[in-house]
């Protein structure tokens, strides 16, 4: 039986870590994006829940919520907000990044740095909600 070469092993080695610390990495990005967008569109809507949640589902988005405010929101809020739903069900974002006038990926460019590390950190991390 043949070995790998060493390349692929240690890429698929590589591949192994990163899926098995995704789950950790997602909610810390999660995090950072809810500390931005403000605990009041996730979980509870509360600060106290947001200092207390312990995985990404304690910091659920307010689908319902956010989408009564999305017209009332300047446009990165509701590029932010949109894009953070998309991650929680596809779906249900879809209408939202609709309204927001999304037409593709370039369209996050009108995003801060701040928000665009969220997102980018949230799109490498991804492991299914």
């Amino acid at each position: 039986m043949s070995q790998l070469p060493l390349e692929v092993a240690e890429e698929i080695a590589r591949e192994q870590r990163h899926f098995a610390a995704a789950p950790d990495a997602f909610f810390q990005a999660w995090k950072r994006g809810v500390q931005i967008a403000g605990p009041r569109w996730f979980g509870d809507g509360t600060q106290e829940g947001f200092e207390h949640a312990r995985d990404k589902w304690a910091l659920r988005p307010d689908v319902p919520r956010i989408s009564k405010a999305l017209d009332f929101l300047s446009p990165g809020e509701r590029m932010f907000l949109a894009a953070m739903v998309s991650f929680y069900n596809a779906r249900r974002s879809a209408s939202l990044l609709r309204r927001c006038e999304f037409q593709g990926l370039a369209d996050l460019s009108g995003l801060d740095l701040a928000r665009r590390q969220v997102i980018a950190s949230l799109v490498l991390h991804y492991n299914g909600w």
